[in-house]
């Protein structure tokens, strides 16, 4: 299933690469990404608090994504 906004043409040819991957390959891009991801969030936190630790900036994070006390 391919997102609206993205052609069929590049659809198709991003299935492809994924299949050529392989299941470790597929694996290992989507660790990649949760990464990424993690880290561009704790940016946000930090830009937006930044008188936060690491440390601190992930707690936040975790309070932001799970709830709980501060």
């Amino acid at each position: 299933m391919s997102s609206p906004d993205t052609s069929e043409t590049a659809a198709r040819i991003q299935d492809e690469a994924y299949r050529r991957l392989g299941d470790g390959g597929r694996f290992h891009t989507a660790l990649e990404l949760s990464d990424l991801t993690h880290s561009l969030a704790i940016a946000g936190v930090k830009q937006r608090n930044p008188d936060l630790n690491d440390e601190q900036a992930r707690r936040e994070l975790a309070m932001i994504l799970y709830g709980g006390k501060r």
